[in-house]
């Protein structure tokens, strides 16, 4: 006959089996050094899909029951992310995203603009969401769901690429330091950078030549009498290459190339530099 001590064991046991069962948890044993744990170990799985966590670039996450703007703990809230003055890479990406479906055919740019805010608007009345013009979490997860990571180039479709480090030829005297990989142009003095700008080159057919070049000549008002267009601010470096302002850069980005020349997309930048270099100043392209 078991004992009183020994039926009540017993039962316990019994019933933590039976929790187990309906509820799919799994007893556990003590841990290594010898402390109990809870009979009752439930694991809720990440789905990271919609109604899941939202992450935001940045790491920047929310999850329904989350307080929110304006919102309580226990229910379900949108929190905004970005919204127009606001700038960074994190608005880089949302620009291109909303490139890739055809709601914003600018930039990108980096910062939130009164453009960025109609494009979120479209989207988010096409979508039934509310009408804000604010990227919050909910709208930022619809367009992942439809759009791709943007790759470099779509990012910097316009230009803004970070300029990487100068050559090692470029840190002496005066230098137009122009860098194929990063796709900008440092003007240097002794080793000093005093502007940056973004630049594009040749096709693969007319390729930008690499190396190191002087400036011979600087003309204002130049037209290419090969292609018949302008050519301002050029400051020719090899044969008809010149480093000049480029009026389709601006308009197109990096959709387009030139015929072999570096071409400048932003006028007032190649302007105050025509002023600055001189005949003689050496150039450097590099990748």
């Amino acid at each position: 006959m078991r004992s009183r001590g020994t039926r009540t064991a017993v039962a316990a046991v019994a019933a933590a089996a039976a929790l187990a069962v309906v509820c799919g948890c799994t007893v556990q044993p003590p841990d290594a050094d010898g402390r109990p744990r809870s009979p009752v170990h439930i694991e809720i799985p990440d789905t990271g899909s919609p109604g899941g966590r939202t992450t935001a670039p940045g790491g920047r996450t929310t999850a329904p029951g989350d307080a929110g703007e304006g919102g309580t703990p226990g229910r379900a809230t949108a929190q905004v992310l970005w919204s127009r003055g606001d700038s960074g890479r994190d608005v880089r990406e949302l620009q291109a995203r909303l490139r890739q479906i055809g709601w914003l055919f600018d930039g990108p740019t980096g910062s939130y603009d009164d453009l960025t805010e109609q494009a979120v608007k479209g989207f988010q009345d096409k979508r039934g969401l509310p009408r804000t013009g604010r990227t919050d979490t909910v709208t930022w997860q619809r367009l992942l769901g439809m759009t791709h990571e943007p790759g470099r180039w779509e990012l910097y479709l316009m230009g803004g690429q970070p300029a990487g480090p100068p050559d090692a030829r470029c840190l002496t005297g005066r230098v137009l330091c122009i860098d194929k990989t990063t796709r900008t142009l440092r003007w240097m003095v002794d080793g000093r950078t005093l502007s940056t700008m973004a630049v594009r080159f040749g096709t693969e057919y007319t390729p930008t030549r690499e190396g190191v070049f002087r400036v011979y000549w600087k003309s204002r008002h130049h037209v290419s009498t090969l292609y018949d267009s302008p050519m301002p601010y050029a400051l020719f470096f090899s044969g008809g290459q010149a480093v000049h302002y480029s009026y389709d850069f601006a308009e197109r980005g990096y959709a387009g190339g030139s015929h072999g020349c570096v071409n400048v997309r932003d006028e007032a930048a190649v302007s105050r530099l025509f002023a600055q270099v001189r005949v003689g100043d050496r150039v450097v392209v590099h990748r």
